[in-house]
C-alpha cells in the first residue's frame, strides 16, 4: 500500500481557553461516605446492557431505516468550502441507493459483478457502498491514497468490470483506464455527463434509475440476499506484509450493529463525524453503518484540516478516531489552558467534579463549558480503536465528563470484536468480547500475555484466492469453531477486558528467549513532549548476534525550541532526547532498555488509519 511520506497531522488550533466558567462556580463540600455508598451501588448495577437488535444483512437494515427515518437527517456535507453543510434526509439518501441500484442492475448489466469504489468521503461514496450491500454487486472499497499502478494491480486483482470513483481521481483513473480493457464502466461521482465510451456520471444513472422506477421497476427491492455470500472485498493495508484481499459477507457487517447494541445506546438525535477514510471498516461499518441503523445523522469531514471548523459546524455527539487524531486534540487544548494560566484549577475542578458525578450530580458540562464548544459543544461519546492510545488521554477525556470507548478488532473481523460498554468504562482496556464473539488467550506466559484469538460471527469468509494464508490465521477446533490468531499479543483481566501488549510480528526476541513488544516502549515514550512520534525495533547489526533495541524518533521541534532554544544542531537535538530516553530507560527492565537512537527527518510510512508501518521502515534498514 502507498507509502504516506507526506504526512502530517494538521496544526489544530483552537481560541483561547479562559475557563471562566470554573471562576463563577460556588464551593462545594462533598459527602465521600455517600460517595463510597453510591460506588457500590454502581458496581451491582455495572453488568446492565442495553437491547440487542438482530440483522442478518444490511438490505433488512436499509428499508427499516428508510421507513422508520424518512424525514430525519441522514448525511450532511459541504459540497464547496464557502457554502453551508447541506442536510441530506433518510428519504433522500435511499431514493438515490434504489435509483442507482436499479440502474446498475438492469440498464448497465452489473447485478453480481464487482464493482470498485474509490474517492474520499463524500456523498456518493456512501450512495455507491449502500447500493452494493442492498444487491447491486459486490464492492471493493479501495485506499484513495494508493498510486495510479497500485489501483489498477487492485482493480485487476479483483475483477472488477466497473469503477465508481472521485471526481478528485478523475487524473489518476485517466492513466490506468487503457490498461484495464475489462472494466465496462469507469463512473464518476458528482457528474451529470452522458454516457461516452466507457465513461458516465453517477448523477446521470441516478436519474435514470428514478425515471425507472417511475416506470414501474421494483426489481431492485425485490433481490434476496444470502446473509453470508461473498459480498466486499477489502484489501488490507499491509502494515506488516503483502496486502491481502479480506472477503466479507452482508451477515459479517450486520452483526457489527448487533455487537454494538447491546454495549452502546445511540439515539436518532445522536450526529458522528467521518474523518476516518471510508474504504476501512472501522469507518464504513462503525461510522455509517451503525448510526443508519439507529436513526442519527453523520456529518462528514472536509479533510484533516478542517476538523476544528467542521466539528464547531455541525456540533456531532460521538467522534470516531484514531489514537494519533485524539492525543494531538488533547495536546492542543490542554497547551491553551495552559496559557491561560488555569492548569492548576482546571485539575483541581477534575477532582471535584468527579467526586460530585459519583454521586448523581454532574456539572462537568457546565465548568469544562468552553472545551466542549470548541468541540462542538454536544460532543457526548469519543471512540478510539485502529492502535494503543496513552490511557492519561482517555482519563483526561472521561474526566471532563465525555464518554471514552475503546474498540479492537481487524479488517478480518469486519472489524468490531471487542468494545467498552459505556455503561462500565474501563480505561486502559482494549474493550470486551462483544456479545457475537468470544475472546481467548492461546498459550498464555507467566503473566497471563498471548496471542489474542477471536471467534466471531463477524469474522471473514477467508482471504480473496489465498487459502493457503486463511489456513494459517484460522484454526478449526473440535467442535467446528473457526478462530482466527489476530497476531495481537495481549491479556484478558478478571473482567473479561482485553489489554494488547503488542504484536507477534513485531515482537523483539533476546537470545535468551525473553520477548519485547516495542509498543509498550512506545507508549512510555509517548510521555516525552520532545518527542513527535517513534517507532522501536530490533536492528539488526552486523557482528552482533543479538538485536539491538533501536528507536527512531522524529523530535517535536517546536516543543525542543520552547524548552532549549532554537538553532539547535543534529547533535545537540539527538542528546536532548536521549537524555529522556535514559530516564525511560531507568523505567525498564535491563533487556528492554533502548540501546540506539536514530533521529528521522521524513516522515514514518503509514497506513490510511496513521498506523506505521513497520515492515517498510525495517525493509529501508535493510
Amino acid at each position: 500500500m502507498r507509502i504516506l511520506k507526506d504526512f502530517k497531522v494538521p496544526n489544530f488550533k483552537f481560541p483561547k481557553i479562559k475557563m471562566k466558567n470554573i471562576e463563577n462556580i460556588e464551593e462545594v463540600k462533598v459527602d465521600y461516605e455517600k460517595i463510597k455508598k453510591e460506588q457500590e451501588g454502581m458496581q451491582k448495577n455495572k453488568n446492565k446492557h442495553y437491547e440487542k437488535t438482530n440483522y442478518e444483512t444490511i438490505k433488512e437494515v436499509f428499508y427499516r431505516s428508510r421507513e422508520k427515518y424518512a424525514d430525519k437527517i441522514c448525511l450532511l456535507e459541504k459540497f464547496s468550502p464557502k457554502e453551508e453543510f447541506k442536510k441530506i434526509t433518510y428519504k433522500e439518501f435511499t431514493d438515490d441507493v434504489i435509483a442507482l441500484g436499479t440502474a446498475l442492475t438492469n440498464k448497465y448489466s452489473l447485478k453480481n459483478e464487482r464493482i470498485v469504489i474509490i474517492g474520499e468521503n463524500t456523498y456518493y461514496w456512501y450512495v455507491s457502498y449502500m447500493a452494493m450491500l442492498c444487491g447491486t454487486g459486490l464492492a471493493v472499497p479501495v485506499d484513495k491514497e494508493l498510486p495510479a499502478n497500485e489501483i489498477e494491480n487492485v482493480i485487476n486483482r479483483s475483477k472488477a468490470t466497473a469503477v465508481i470513483y472521485s471526481s478528485k481521481k478523475k487524473d489518476v483513473i485517466k492513466k490506468v483506464q487503457d490498461k484495464l480493457p475489462s472494466v465496462k464502466y469507469f463512473i464518476q461521482m458528482n457528474s451529470e455527463s452522458h454516457l461516452e465510451g466507457r465513461e458516465i456520471g453517477i448523477q446521470t444513472i441516478i436519474k435514470q434509475g428514478k425515471e425507472m422506477i417511475k416506470q414501474g421497476d421494483n426489481s431492485f427491492e425485490k433481490i434476496q440476499i444470502d446473509p453470508d455470500e461473498f459480498k466486499v472485498l477489502i484489501f488490507t493495508s499491509g502494515t506488516t506484509s503483502n496486502s491481502k484481499g479480506v472477503m466479507i459477507c452482508n451477515r459479517n457487517l450486520a452483526e457489527n450493529i448487533n455487537a454494538v447494541s447491546t454495549y452502546v445506546k445511540l439515539e436518532p438525535t445522536d450526529r458522528l463525524f467521518s474523518v476516518l477514510p471510508l474504504h476501512h471498516t472501522y469507518e464504513s461499518s462503525i461510522g455509517f453503518l451503525l448510526p443508519f441503523a439507529n436513526g442519527c445523522s453523520v456529518a462528514i469531514c472536509q479533510g484533516l484540516k478542517h476538523i476544528v471548523p467542521d466539528l464547531q459546524e455541525t456540533k456531532p455527539t460521538a467522534l470516531i478516531a484514531v489514537p494519533l487524531l485524539i492525543e494531538n486534540l488533547y495536546k492542543k487544548i490542554n497547551k491553551t489552558i495552559e496559557k491561560s494560566g488555569k492548569s492548576a484549577l482546571v485539575n483541581s475542578m477534575i477532582h471535584v467534579t468527579n467526586a460530585l458525578k459519583s454521586v448523581g450530580v454532574d456539572i462537568k458540562r457546565k465548568v469544562f463549558n468552553e472545551i466542549y464548544e470548541n468541540l462542538g459543544g454536544n460532543i457526548r461519546i469519543i471512540v478510539s480503536a485502529a492502535a494503543p492510545i496513552d490511557s492519561k488521554v482517555g482519563r483526561w477525556v472521561q474526566d471532563l465528563g465525555i464518554s471514552f470507548l475503546q474498540g479492537y478488532g481487524l479488517t478480518e473481523t469486519a472489524p468490531i470484536a471487542a468494545l467498552t460498554p459505556e455503561f462500565e468504562p474501563k480505561v486502559g482496556s482494549a474493550g470486551k468480547a462483544v456479545n457475537c464473539a468470544e475472546l481467548k488467550i492461546d498459550n498464555p506466559n507467566e503473566k497471563g500475555e498471548g496471542e489474542v484469538l477471536i471467534k466471531s460471527k463477524t469474522l471473514m469468509i477467508g482471504y480473496y484466492e489465498n487459502e493457503e494464508a486463511t489456513n494459517e490465521v484460522i484454526e478449526v477446533d473440535e467442535e467446528g469453531n473457526r478462530w482466527f490468531h489476530s497476531g495481537d499479543v495481549g491479556y484478558l483481566d478478571e473482567d473479561g477486558f482485553l489489554y494488547i501488549t503488542g504484536r507477534t510480528k513485531n515482537v523483539i526476541v533476546t537470545q535468551n528467549g525473553k520477548n519485547i513488544y516495542p509498543e509498550e516502549i512506545e507508549l512510555m515514550l509517548g510521555e516525552v513532549s520532545e518527542i513527535k512520534e517513534c517507532m522501536v525495533y530490533g536492528k539488526e547489526v552486523e557482528g552482533e548476534k543479538e538485536l539491538i533495541i533501536t528507536v527512531k524518533v522524529i523530535p517535536n521541534m517546536e516543543e525542543i525550541e520552547a524548552k532549549h532554544g532554537k538553532n539547535l544542531t543534529d547533535e545537540q537535538i539527538h542528546n536532548i532526547i536521549w537524555d529522556e530516553i535514559k530516564t525511560i530507560n531507568r523505567k525498564l527492565t535491563s533487556y528492554k532498555a533502548i540501546k540506539k537512537l536514530e533521529i528521522k527527518k521524513d516522515e514514518f510510512a503509514k497506513t490510511t488509519t496513521m498506523k506505521i508501518k513497520r515492515f517498510e521502515e525495517i525493509k529501508k534498514d535493510k
